[in-house]
């Protein structure tokens, strides 16, 4: 334990908001625990209060295992299969109990059932308390078992004002957040390779986020990539999982054997036509350091900027510096997503404004795409997979 606790300590240092989620989860299990310490079984029997505590223990203590197996220092003890699942199921389990506490304070506001009930009106309360306890599990068994899986392929027009001619009708293709991992098969990731295919695109690009940690079959998801088929080639960035793997030089390298090059703050003129279309790409841009330092010496006067960077909160910065497109992933779509009061709830909402497909300001356009895969936990709710293929129109 002694041990966990530093890993969680370091990870206060590294990772507030992580550590905010992990206080919050506990704190809501905390508020459970005293409600549930209140019915009528607890108050009655000393050993329903003792399973209460234990149960409770065991649920605070799995939920900060969960939360320290997301750190290498910690889960590099473990294999890649036990920690990556070993993380994601914990993680679903604090969900899960986050949701069920919400559906114990929803049935607190149902009526009581009396003695004069008729038996009628008492079966109905009963099932419709159980229905509230039921359904946390149903959406996150959904999405385990479900919603993850559901890959399609989303068609996006996008509008380019002043788009060259030869340009018009461009079909690019994009991949992003694969993370072939335990929770993601090489045979889903051929799926998803084959669905790109048979757009038959002008230009495929592989927007970062290959696997998720270093012990993930890198070499793999390159050597299953080669087989997308784009009339001017496979191109890519880095995402955060690259860097945090420590992998950029090896996937630049390694890629660029197999035919497919990442462009880390580069850029390369591919000509359709009578029009050149300037593709760029950069790492993973870090949040705590300015966006796109020196990309504006990437941009090409009189050809169209298309700029590929893993995470799209850097779009200001790129319609600043002359990209009239940026394609991006990162955000999953929010991965998990929560509509209340209109408003739509996720964790990628807090990071960036720019969560799940196009945007614009002023004449240069951004597109999010939802991406391939899971991190942390998975599942996929309200942000089923995608492979997306993006129509360039003049407008």
């Amino acid at each position: 334990m002694k041990e966990v606790f530093s890993f969680l300590y370091r990870g206060v240092l590294h990772n507030l908001t992580e550590v905010c989620e992990l206080a919050l989860v506990i704190a809501i299990q905390i508020i459970g625990v005293r409600w549930f310490l209140r019915g009528p079984g607890a108050r009655a029997s000393a050993w329903v209060r003792r399973g209460i505590w234990v149960f409770a223990a065991a649920s605070v203590v799995g939920v900060m295992l969960g939360f320290a197996l997301r750190f290498y220092r910690f889960s590099r003890y473990f294999s890649p299969w036990w920690g990556t699942w070993g993380s994601g199921l914990l993680g679903c389990w604090a969900l899960l109990s986050v949701m069920l506490v919400f559906a114990f304070a929803a049935t607190r506001l149902l009526p009581r059932m009396r003695p004069e009930h008729s038996a009628a009106r008492r079966n109905f309360l009963r099932a419709a308390n159980l229905a509230v306890f039921a359904a946390p599990a149903a959406v996150v068994g959904y999405g385990f078992f479900i919603e993850r899986f559901q890959l399609r392929l989303r068609e996006q027009n996008i509008e380019i004002p002043g788009l060259h001619p030869d340009l018009n009708g461009l079909r690019v293709v994009q991949l992003t957040d694969i993370h072939l991992s335990p929770f993601l098969s090489l045979r889903e990731l051929d799926r998803a390779v084959a669905m790109a295919n048979e757009t038959r695109a002008h230009l495929a690009l592989v927007t970062g986020d290959l696997i998720t940690s270093a012990g993930d079959p890198l070499d793999l998801c390159l050597n299953h990539l080669t087989a997308l088929r784009a009339d001017a080639g496979i191109f890519g960035c880095m995402g955060n999982h690259e860097a945090y793997a420590d992998a950029e030089d090896y996937v630049e390298n390694y890629g660029a054997r197999l035919g497919m090059r990442f462009l880390r703050h580069a850029a390369t003129p591919l000509r359709f036509g009578d029009a050149t279309l300037n593709l760029a790409g950069v790492d993973y841009q870090h949040m705590r350091r300015p966006y796109l330092v020196g990309a504006q010496k990437l941009v090409q006067p009189g050809a169209f900027n298309l700029l590929m960077s893993h995470n799209p909160d850097v779009f200001p910065m790129a319609a600043r510096q002359g990209y009239q497109f940026t394609v991006a992933g990162h955000t999953h779509g929010g991965q998990v997503r929560v509509e209340i009061l209109r408003q739509d709830l996720n964790v990628a909402r807090f990071f960036t404004p720019f969560v799940d497909g196009w945007y614009r300001d002023g004449a240069s356009s951004i597109f999010v795409s939802r991406g391939i895969g899971t991190i942390a936990l998975p599942i996929r709710l309200g942000a089923v997979p995608e492979v997306a293929l993006l129509h360039l129109w003049r407008s």
